[in-house]
């Protein structure tokens, strides 16, 4: 009875439980039986010695060697073995291995003949002949780094190849990048190798010059763009600072526009001009409108050769409008106006007048109105345009002045001013001013700017022989001659031939004024001074200006009368 009870209760005999207890048997007998195959599989490897056929006799090493079974490498159907299959051979059909002559060997290539060649024209697209250009190129032009270069192309003749590039100047201030197309002057020899014996000017290599894709632009390419960095100016591109035009009626219509009339700004210092119009863009781009703008600029007498203000000045004689147009939204104010005048009535377009400068831009936000315009009256300095920037506005409109670039027809002249000396000088700023000019008006005013002074500053800081760019508003450069027996001056009216009638610069700017001449006037001169000397290696200031607000001329210089 005891043991039927003990029985009964024993779980590994229950009947639910045989079908696992048989299958975790069989498991443990496969297990077994695999780990008994695996020893003896080991004991047979261990002990089993099979014949080695390099020690019978040497008719089986040469069957081996001779093999006519399929191979990749393989000479006359014959099989070709490596050293490296024999170590431990005897030497004797090592050696018969290493001395077999059935193995052809490949025919040294003779030298090419291109004699007869020496007449053809160079091929420009051939790659040997890019990579050529390009590394002479590198070699040749030790001061700058090369970012791209573009393809080779045929040059004036049958021996040149012209090619373009990007490059920055390794040393400097100044952030731009630069284009450069120049000719290559290509020889062949008579076993066809090609060297180059000669490379042209700056921007020689004019066919290497990219044409840009002419866009007409409308409406909706003219919108604010949110601007999350600030690109770089890429100098000597072809310009295309052609005016913004509204395609159509609708468009028109649905535009909103800011336009500032009238004031005292006109025929101010450039520097006041250009305080009082970024806060006409800076309100905007914060109101999301697009600025009316009036290209038409009158240049101050302190910037003519007449001594006189001078109307007539176009906006891109200096600055670069293309950038402008296409990171902000202006149109031309003279277009803006024909077209209001033919859709203003029939389309229902209505104008919000402001008099007032004290009329803040955050009062105008709720504005519906198609136009905004602030008009400005007589009374200076109450008429400024800056004036609308001031107070409470100030921390909240700000000037876009990454807008504003200097015209890349200027910067391509200071590029090529620069090239000249393969942009490798330093500079010196000196401003003298007509203080320092007019010793009988001012005789007891500190000479900080004789040519004592200057070389003490130069002392220790500019190696004896360097290339020496002076940028100075001193027109009589003799005054610079103590310089010249420690350095190799250089002043800017020795590029002359820039800007002169027969200069790229001349034609494209003629060509913009309607085919009337543009003069090379003083306030171009100051730009220009002022960007090559930013691109020296070494750039040296000697002192504080005497009369003017602003050395550099653009970007970091306000009125007196502005709170900047």
């Amino acid at each position: 009875m005891f043991g039927r009870s003990s029985f009964s209760r024993s779980g590994s005999f229950r009947p639910e439980n045989l079908g696992q207890n048989a299958l975790a048997m069989i498991g443990n007998l496969c297990f077994a039986l695999f780990v008994l195959g695996v020893l003896i599989f080991t004991i047979i490897a261990a002990t089993y010695q099979p014949e080695d056929p390099l020690f019978h006799p040497s008719t089986k090493i040469t069957t081996f060697l001779t093999s006519t079974s399929n191979a990749t490498f393989k000479s006359d159907e014959t099989v070709v073995k490596t050293g490296e299959d024999f170590v431990g051979t005897n030497q004797t059909e090592f050696a018969t291995f290493i001395n077999i002559t059935d193995v052809a060997l490949p025919a040294e290539e003779a030298s090419p003949d291109c004699s007869g060649d020496m007449d053809k024209p160079i091929d420009c697209t051939d790659p040997e002949i890019f990579h050529l250009m390009m590394r002479t190129a590198i070699e040749y032009f030790k001061d700058i780094h090369f970012y791209r270069f573009g393809k080779s192309v045929a040059g004036s003749n049958d021996s040149t190849c012209d090619m373009a590039w990007r490059f920055r100047p390794k040393e400097g201030k100044a952030a731009a990048f630069y284009k450069d197309y120049r000719r290559f002057v290509i020889s062949r020899s008579e076993n066809c190798n090609h060297t180059v014996i000669g490379i042209g000017e700056y921007h020689s290599g004019l066919n290497a010059r990219k044409k840009k894709k002419h866009q007409k632009p409308g409406f909706e390419k003219q919108q604010p763009k949110q601007q999350e960095t600030i690109n770089l100016p890429v100098v000597g591109e072809i310009v295309n600072d052609s005016l913004p035009v509204i395609e159509s009626e609708g468009s028109f219509s649905r535009g909103r526009y800011l336009v500032y009339t009238g004031g005292g700004d006109r025929c101010k210092s450039m520097n006041h001009y250009l305080w009082s119009f970024l806060c006409a863009l800076g309100e905007a781009q914060y109101l999301n409108r697009t600025l009316v703008m009036d290209l038409n600029i009158c240049l101050s007498s302190i910037y003519t050769a007449s001594k006189q203000d001078e109307e007539g000045k176009d906006f891109r004689f200096y600055f670069d409008f293309e950038h402008l147009k296409e990171t902000a939204s202006v149109l031309d104010q003279s277009q803006f106006w024909q077209d209001w005048g033919k859709w203003q009535k029939r389309d229902g377009l209505t104008l919000y007048l402001v008099e007032d400068f004290r009329v803040t831009p955050m009062k105008l936000t709720e504005a519906r109105d198609t136009l905004i315009m602030r008009k400005f009256g007589s009374v200076e300095p109450d008429n400024y345009w800056y004036r609308v920037c001031e107070g409470e506005t100030e921390s909240v409109v700000q000037r876009p002045w990454h807008l504003i670039w200097k015209s890349q027809r200027l910067m391509d002249i200071v590029s090529a001013i620069a090239a000249r000396s393969n942009w490798d000088f330093d500079s010196v700023h000196v401003v003298r001013g007509e203080k320092a000019r007019n010793k009988e008006l001012w005789p007891n005013l500190e000479a900080d700017t004789r040519p004592e002074a200057i070389m003490s500053s130069l002392q220790d800081k500019i190696e004896d022989g360097r290339n020496l760019y002076i940028a100075t508003d001193e027109p009589d450069t003799s005054f610079f001659d103590p310089l010249k027996d420690k350095y190799s001056t250089h002043f800017l009216d020795e590029y002359k031939d820039l800007w002169d009638e027969n200069s790229d610069w001349y034609l494209e700017t003629t060509k913009l004024n309607n085919g009337v001449p543009v003069e090379f006037d003083g306030y171009m001169r100051i730009s220009v001074d002022t960007e090559v000397f930013l691109r020296g290696k070494k750039q040296i200031e000697t002192f504080n200006d005497l009369t003017s607000d602003c050395k550099d001329g653009i970007n970091t210089c306000h009125p007196p009368t502005a709170n900047a």
